[in-house]
């Protein structure tokens, strides 16, 4: 397969069996298979604890496969990939650091030269609205702005595959609309294949050119759905949609049982 034309990313029969404290093996995710295609933007839902960001760390490759196949570009994932960025559900920035310094470390890490790296910097925060924060500390900003300082912290390094751990669960409302209409302008353009972990049903419509729902764990794709509407996208605009409210019924219908099915586990392990 020529790496240049096929999938960014394939998942063939994908497990990973983990060890528990008492010795028993657990199984995150069996048999797993996912394509996401270059420069398309896939939504993964499903219950909770169901191997979600299990299927993430197996991209990354901060794990690897018990069973089956990662590859990136048609080649085995081996270690972690340079053309990955990673966004988690915490904010991954150093605190003794500057804005400025948080954004230039991965940068100057791969080698680039320190001027070099101050200018893509700061072409970066003033793309994320902080050109005027270059000097602060992460804890002199609110929760909405240090989740700019990791976006543009990943971008910086122009990744071809984008990791993002459910990165907006812990804003508020009107901040969470605002970072994902921030997401969608920053990826729009760079041709990178994103792969965004949410329990958000709505956001994962309102971003995503595909959901995939999971099963309840041992995690496996149950089905996978196109989201046809237009972009480019207002998160807020969308969602008033008629179409989007359909796409959302029809993608919970698949997904509530999976739901329904991790709770009644839940209830009979309390009894």
């Amino acid at each position: 397969m020529d790496s240049r034309t096929g999938p960014a990313i394939e998942l063939r029969g994908a497990s990973k069996v983990f060890s528990t404290p008492s010795g028993m093996p657990h199984t995150a995710v069996r048999d797993l298979d996912l394509t996401v295609g270059r420069g398309e933007f896939v939504a993964v839902v499903g219950p909770t604890g169901c191997g979600k960001s299990t299927t993430l760390t197996l991209v990354s490759g901060l794990t690897e496969p018990t069973e089956g196949e990662v590859l990136i570009g048609g080649e085995p994932v081996r270690g972690i990939p340079d053309n990955v960025g990673f966004v988690f559900q915490q904010d991954a920035v150093f605190p003794w650091r500057t804005v400025l310094s948080n954004v230039m470390a991965g940068p100057r890490f791969r080698g680039v030269p320190k001027a070099e790296a101050r200018e893509r910097a700061r072409q970066w925060l003033h793309r994320v609205g902080l050109g005027a924060f270059e000097d602060r500390y992460p804890h002199q900003l609110s929760g909405g702005q240090r989740k700019r300082v990791a976006l543009a912290a990943t971008f910086v390094g122009d990744p071809e595959i984008l990791l993002m751990d459910e990165p907006f669960s812990a804003l508020d409302v009107q901040t969470r609309a605002l970072m994902s209409d921030e997401l969608l302008d920053l990826w729009s353009g760079t041709g990178a294949s994103v792969v965004f972990v949410t329990h958000d049903l709505e956001e994962s419509i309102a971003l995503a050119d595909k959901v995939v729902v999971m099963t309840a764990g041992p995690a496996t794709v149950k089905e996978v759905f196109e989201i046809g509407l237009p972009r480019p996208r207002k998160v807020e605009q969308v969602r008033l949609e008629k179409e989007f409210t359909d796409i959302y019924r029809e993608i919970w219908s698949s997904l509530g049982e999976e739901v329904r099915i991790t709770r009644e586990r839940g209830a009979g392990h309390a009894a």
